[in-house]
């Protein structure tokens, strides 16, 4: 099938998606009702409290699901990669947003209208079957997160984060430069920790000769090293 819309055309038939085993007649449903937009670095995707419209296809760029807490502290999720879909659990009921997401880099999005995915998912079970897979899947690794984030020390907790970096986005040509290039102040809130508290692991972790900092960039020079350490805590 050919779509109008390059970035539905990802959505529905990309090597990532969910929606590839659809039938025809439910992929062209998704693509008659969907709407693109251009979301700048730093912008809001979806924002806490807000009504739910639809699942947010990431075509393109990078962004973070986070919640802001006590004293207006924020605690990144989850980091969001290219040709993922945000917001599945909406599907079975939720109204509104339970999290923000924001692009920490320009993207370009898909929101699919939640009204005819939800008449999808009632009537394909195998596709109700999968994303139950995929949310219990989430579910899990958000168990083995917070007990991370509670447990760990702070240098190991860091470390983790780095190595998570490295899993979800990957490496430049080089292959030890991590593709992410993130503020310090974000890399605090997805370790839990303040953003000096980062830097100064940061600093130490690169004395040792075990990372390389180039501005923003962090380059990976002992990844077996770094593994143990995220280990052991």
């Amino acid at each position: 099938m050919q779509y109008i819309n390059p970035y539905i055309g990802l959505c529905l038939e990309g090597p990532l998606s969910i929606f590839k085993d659809l039938n025809q007649k439910e992929k062209e449903t998704i693509a008659q009702h969907h709407i693109v937009h251009t979301v700048k670095k730093g912008d809001f995707l979806v924002k806490e409290g807000d009504k739910v419209r639809g699942v947010v296809f990431l075509a393109s760029g990078k962004a973070k699901i986070f919640k802001v807490g006590v004293g207006g502290r924020e605690q990144i999720l989850k980091m969001v990669r290219q040709q993922e879909c945000i917001g599945y659990g909406t599907l079975f009921g939720q109204n509104t947003w339970s999290f923000s997401v924001a692009a920490i880099e320009d993207s370009i999005i898909c929101v699919l209208e939640r009204l005819h995915l939800v008449r999808i998912l009632k009537k394909n079970i195998e596709f109700s079957l999968k994303l139950n897979s995929i949310l219990t899947y989430d579910l899990w690794q958000s168990y083995n997160r917070t007990v991370s984030l509670s447990q760990k020390h702070v240098r190991g907790r860091l470390v983790e984060s780095l190595l998570m970096l490295a899993d979800i986005y990957g490496y430049e040509e080089d292959g030890k430069t991590l593709i992410a290039t993130l503020s310090r102040e974000d890399i605090a809130h997805l370790s839990n920790m303040t953003t000096s508290n980062a830097i100064r692991a940061l600093s130490s972790l690169a004395s040792e000769g075990k990372i390389a900092i180039k501005g923003r960039k962090i380059i990976i020079l002992e990844k077996d090293r770094l593994e143990q350490i995220s280990l052991l805590g």
